[in-house]
């Protein structure tokens, strides 16, 4: 008989939800840096084990939003909770805010599932501690101690979500890993080399658009991306001097493509302003998070 369930990914910004979602699916499905709020929408990864297929909602971090893009981000996390058969609740142990797991375990009547992440960061009397902590909140159905980045536990974590999913027949095709959009999926692997070629030196707050998608008889494909910032000083950020740090960025993204679809790739970046886009309903469309 096999097995088939929704399992929603929460957690704080950059507890390590995408790289443990990247791990368990097998491929990257789900961009990581080391900025926060990096994962903007609800991202589907797809996992097999033995019988069971685990579809995995990756969402954004839940945190204090003001903005609208931030509002919308909080909502789709508790949107893909509400639908979801398990809760797994991410906690980077090296940063823990207490408050924010036993409010979540709290909204959780029936039950969430607490993973937490980067114990190999952390002295294992502290680790103690936050487990005592933990196991007093309400509805707290089980404890993971993982490295998601390592692999250290995760398997454990996922024979546990096979043992609880709901009987059934699985909902997509054994090779399909995710329901993001090639478009989509390749405006995020350039994003996420723009974080990670940046660093410190822009906002999170941009975004990539795939604005047209060219395929040819050779099999290979020509991208055109929007690189869009709401600065106009951000676009020499991007650019770089002689526009080499967008030319860096390109090669990156290009190279990741290429590997993941096994193909040529012609990829051509350009950086476009529009300020506050964050506000606008057009971008949370673009982002896959309506307005």
């Amino acid at each position: 008989m096999t097995k088939c369930g929704f399992v929603a990914i929460l957690g704080a910004p950059n507890a390590g939800k995408s790289t443990l979602v990247n791990e368990l699916v097998g491929q990257k499905v789900s961009i990581v840096s080391p900025k926060v709020q990096t994962t903007r929408s609800r991202i589907m990864g797809i996992a097999i084990k033995d019988n069971a297929q685990i579809i995995l909602l990756d969402t954004p971090g839940i945190f204090d939003a003001k903005k609208r893009l931030d509002k919308a981000m909080v909502r789709e996390a508790y949107d893909a909770s509400s639908e979801a058969d398990a809760h797994v609740l991410v906690v980077d142990v090296t940063f823990t805010n207490l408050t924010l797991i036993q409010n979540l375990c709290e909204k959780h009547k029936n039950g969430i599932i607490v993973t937490l992440n980067k114990i190999d960061l952390i002295a294992k009397d502290k680790l103690l501690k936050i487990v005592t902590s933990v196991n007093e909140f309400p509805n707290v159905t089980k404890i993971f101690m993982i490295s998601a980045l390592h692999a250290d536990g995760v398997d454990d974590l996922a024979k546990y979500l096979c043992s609880i999913l709901p009987k059934g027949p699985w909902l997509f095709p054994e090779d399909q890993i995710t329901n993001i959009p090639a478009r989509s999926w390749a405006a995020e692997v350039t994003r996420e080399q723009v974080f990670l070629q940046l660093h410190q030196e822009l906002p999170y707050n941009i975004f990539v658009e795939s604005e047209s998608w060219e395929e040819f008889d050779n099999g290979s494909v020509k991208i055109n991306q929007a690189i869009v910032v709401s600065r106009d000083n951000h676009k020499g950020i991007v650019l770089g001097k002689r526009g080499q740090t967008l030319k860096n960025i390109g090669q990156a993204a290009r190279t990741e493509l290429e590997e993941q679809l096994e193909r040529r790739v012609h990829l051509k970046l350009f950086v476009k302003l529009e300020e506050d886009w964050q506000e606008r309903s057009w971008a949370l469309r673009a982002l896959g998070i309506g307005g």
